[in-house]
């Protein structure tokens, strides 16, 4: 139950390899935000996690083997924390940059298929903050955070239920 199966260094280095990959791969995922999920985007985090964590653990099921890889992730994600607020080189990469999503009542198309988003998936965004439609937009931003921000024509910027400014 307590002795480790294979090296310790081994379940580092895999839980390194393995974080560093799924980390990738929800970079390239996109920006929506967990509560953004489609059901089939929730059955692929789920399906990764099962996926990996064999390769994780390997042939070891001790406590002090999953123990290490507790901890092993949460430096990691100590770690790149660190590193995406005082590093903005490391920061661009892991969060990526705001994407203009809709300028003067017209969405754009490319922006958003980028995204692999659809106009329809941003109605209810646009909705939130007082806007009908597309047409009564003056920008909206996609954030790093899969949060949409909204000028609509005439007024500042909104996030949410806050105004951030008169203008962008």
């Amino acid at each position: 139950m307590w002795l480790l199966k294979v090296p310790l260094l081994h379940l580092i280095i895999r839980t390194a390899l393995i974080y560093i990959v799924v980390l990738l791969g929800l970079r390239l995922f996109g920006k929506r935000e967990v509560g953004q999920f489609t059901l089939f985007d929730l059955a692929v985090v789920m399906l990764v996690g099962n996926a990996v964590q064999p390769a994780i653990t390997g042939p070891d099921t001790s406590v002090t083997g999953g123990l290490v890889i507790t901890v092993t992730l949460f430096l990691l994600n100590r770690l790149v924390n660190y590193l995406t607020v005082s590093n903005r080189l490391v920061r661009d990469i892991i969060e990526g940059h705001p994407t203009v999503v809709a300028r003067g009542g017209h969405w754009l198309r490319r922006a958003l298929a980028q995204e692999g988003l659809s106009p329809e998936d941003c109605l209810p965004a646009l909705r939130d903050h007082g806007v009908e439609n597309v047409d009564g937009v003056d920008l909206a931003v996609l954030e790093v955070d899969g949060t949409l921000s909204v000028v609509p024509k005439g007024q500042g910027l909104r996030r949410g239920n806050r105004v951030l400014g008169e203008n962008v």
